[in-house]
């Protein structure tokens, strides 16, 4: 009798020479041994390391306070935290599917009949335990859980990446802010000189000295200052407000002490590309969805053989709850399934060209963002070096432009020159100090998002 409940299980075993082949995705790129900018900007020894708190090289207390604040802040983090804790329960699911099921029932039946003008009442007692198995023969199951698998590390590098974004984006828009404040200290020492020239103009004018133009074209030189120094303070206030959003408050419960001290640039140390590839959470993250990907292609393969599935139940059933556990009472049962797929209209097919598809562009997204990351390095690394250059050069044109604007200054005092050369001279040194603050920006800028690079961590 076992021989022939258990056929089907005999047959799925003989079978089994036929399982699923796992497919693996393609090796991981190899890097090359050196980035193309990386000769350029050596400021410390190839071999310093950048802390995960990358922020903290810029050496500023504020800034370090806003990260603490961002992590436990942000919606946004909140929102993938969540979503990590809900892969972390499809993988648990997942993994929970290949153990047998077991179950425990009890019940009661009280039933009557009638015949030849008799009346029978009886009773049914039960009580039985009940085991159900699906036999992973072809991979399925084991499969499911390499998928899950490898979207819940692809949840875990989001999240990595998420917070590794947020807090280049933190940095970014702090020290944005602070040169705007140091910009809008520059306006408001540009709109006090304007003020005392449109003063001295002034005198001039009612000593008979200088035109009514010198007067107007001084007014105006000061007015466009003014209007350039509440424009900044509006840009000012809304980077401020920016960082409030960022770390989870209200722009009006948020304030900030203006300074106009702007942190230094710190030392990026040269970059290995190989170290890139190994702890950038969101090539981690690439990678995760092209393994789950292959995965998914042995779910789909798995179809097209039969389900084992194995029951076995066994307990008591008997007339009365007093005496139902005992031997004349027991019943039992064995049992084996095998179902095999015949004809589903090319949906099994279909399933599977799409798994392989959908493999195709895991594999494509991740490549892409591989060659993105070492674009968005190789770009900052030129702007770094080359802002360096352009930092000098916006240093000399401001001293340049200062000496010239003294000069001129004492020239229309003693009448020598009319009130055009000020105005020339007066808008070509605020160009100038400007556009020093602009590259000192760009600069901090370029290093903020190379420290990002080699600051993220990978999940443990």
């Amino acid at each position: 009798m076992l021989k022939t409940a258990f056929a089907p299980l005999t047959l799925a075993v003989l079978l089994a020479g036929c399982a699923v082949t796992a497919q693996q995705p393609p090796a991981e790129p190899v890097p090359p041994a050196s980035f193309k900018g990386s000769a350029e900007w050596q400021r410390v020894p190839a071999d310093a390391a950048v802390p995960e708190a990358w922020w903290t090289m810029f050496k500023d207390p504020v800034l370090d306070g806003l990260q603490a604040d961002l992590v436990v802040g942000n919606q946004n983090l909140a929102a993938s935290l969540a979503q990590v804790a809900s892969a972390r329960a499809v993988l648990t699911a997942s993994g929970a599917a290949i153990w047998p099921t077991l179950s425990l029932g009890g019940g009661t039946t009280r039933s009557a009949s009638e015949s030849a003008g008799k009346r029978t009442v009886s009773n049914s007692d039960s009580l039985t335990a009940n085991a159900a198995w699906e036999i992973d023969l072809w991979g399925r199951l084991s499969e499911a859980v390499k998928v899950a698998g490898a979207n819940y590390r692809a949840s875990q590098a989001d999240l990595a990446a998420l917070r590794l974004s947020a807090q280049a984006t933190l940095t970014q828009t702090y020290l944005a802010m602070r040169t705007a404040e140091a910009q809008q200290a520059l306006l408001e020492r540009t709109v006090a000189a304007d003020q005392r020239v449109l003063e001295l103009t002034q005198t001039r004018y009612a000593s008979g000295v200088v035109a009514q133009t010198d007067v107007l074209q001084a007014r105006t030189q000061l007015r466009s200052a003014q209007a350039q120094l509440s424009e900044m303070r509006t840009q000012r206030s809304q980077l401020e407000h920016a960082l409030a959003t960022l770390v989870g408050k209200l722009p009006g419960q948020f304030e900030l002490l203006p300074s106009a001290h702007v942190p230094e640039l710190p030392p990026v140390p040269a970059l290995v590309p190989s170290t890139l590839l190994a702890q950038r959470p969101d090539l981690a993250a690439a990678r995760a969805r092209q393994v789950a990907a292959y995965a998914q292609i042995g779910v789909a393969d798995a179809a097209f053989f039969p389900a084992v599935d194995l029951s076995a139940s066994g307990g008591y059933r008997g007339a009365s709850w007093s005496h139902l556990v005992s031997a004349p009472n027991l019943v039992w049962s064995l049992g084996a399934a095998v179902t095999a797929p015949l004809f589903d209209g090319g949906q099994r097919r279909l399933a599977s060209d799409q798994a392989r598809a959908s493999a195709d562009v895991a594999t494509a997204n991740y490549r892409q963002a591989v060659l993105t990351a070492f674009q968005e390095v190789e770009d900052n690394l030129v702007q770094l070096a080359e802002s360096g250059a352009e930092l000098a050069l916006q240093r000399d044109a401001f001293e340049a432009a200062e000496r010239n604007l003294d000069l001129v200054l004492a020239q229309y005092r003693a009448g020598t020159v009319s009130y055009l050369n000020v105005s020339a001279a007066q808008t070509a040194a605020l160009s100038a100090e400007g556009g020093l603050l602009t590259s000192r920006n760009r600069q901090l800028a370029a290093a903020n998002l190379l420290l990002k690079s080699l600051g993220g961590r990978l999940p443990q």
